[in-house]
């Protein structure tokens, strides 16, 4: 179906160094506008993420280059965001925008860079905030609600389940979903290479990271460091910001934290110090 449109709809996506906005930059930007009538035109910027500060390439996060494919040397002769942020400026120029959760990072990714090229001395009005934001994902998950009645009618034939919210009925159901899924998936197909194993360590892992609280507030990385996962310290080690920002871990215990949380950060905490103890008594810090 043709969209019916009075002004343009320009859809865009980025890739970028990392997940950070503050920390991080844009390495490909891609515009498809779409105008009243169908007319559609495609823009794509491979750019060198700079450090304004540092003045130098911000290099690629490694596990943001697994995901894109994108790796620094591929990006250190491309213009940076500065040399193309007026070009960039006139395709959004009377439109409104749309992506793929790009109201939550790719919108707010944009005009991070907008506003660090205006610190650097170019002249430009972007207002981000005035164009209308259609979210596809958003739409999606509207209209197909990820929740425990989906699953079951997506997987055990069509129909809601009785005594849906009883915690008996959605523990039998949830069972439920957990065998048909092993049915369904355990074969690839040509959308598919992915299979479902039927041994619960192969089941546990499609959690993914693994939290060290139950709120998520610190989590594993792939070498077993504990990361902070929010706020300010966010992709921090714990151990770093301890001995960066050791007054952070009595402002965890003082703050609307679960207990569990500050229970563990107390637990690194007293870790951490009896270390430096130990480093001491050894001469390490002398």
């Amino acid at each position: 179906m043709q969209l019916e449109l009075t002004r343009p709809l320009l859809f865009f996506d980025i890739e970028s160094t990392g997940l950070n906005i503050p920390e991080d930059s844009i390495v490909e930007l891609s515009f498809v506008k779409v105008f009243p009538g169908g007319e559609e035109r495609i823009r794509t910027w491979r750019i060198k993420p700079w450090d304004y500060v540092r003045r130098c390439q911000r290099p690629m996060n490694p596990e943001a280059s697994k995901v894109n494919g994108i790796t620094d040397d591929m990006l250190k002769d491309s213009p940076t965001f500065f040399e193309v942020a007026d070009e960039v400026a006139q395709w959004l120029q009377d439109s409104d925008l749309a992506g793929f959760n790009s109201a939550k990072f790719d919108l707010p990714m944009l005009a991070e860079e907008f506003e660090r090229v205006k610190l650097a001395g170019k002249d430009l009005h972007v207002d981000l905030h005035a164009p209308l934001m259609v979210d596809v994902q958003n739409i999606y998950h509207a209209m197909e609600p990820r929740n425990l009645r989906a699953a079951y009618r997506f997987y055990c034939g069509g129909e809601d389940f009785e005594n849906a919210h009883s915690a008996e009925a959605d523990t039998l159901a949830t069972y439920e979903v957990l065998k048909a899924q092993l049915d369904r998936y355990k074969e690839p197909d040509k959308y598919r290479e992915q299979v479902l194993k039927n041994d619960v360590k192969s089941l546990a892992a499609f959690v993914g990271r693994k939290y060290v609280d139950f709120s998520g507030h610190l989590i594993l990385d792939d070498n077993g460091e504990i990361l902070i996962n929010f706020g300010k310290h966010k992709g921090k080690t714990a151990r770093q910001v301890f001995d960066t920002d050791p007054s952070y871990f009595a402002w965890i215990q003082q703050g609307s934290f679960t207990l569990d949380t500050k229970a563990q950060f107390a637990r690194l905490e007293e870790q951490f110090k009896r270390e430096r103890l130990a480093a001491k008594w050894n001469g390490r810090l002398f």
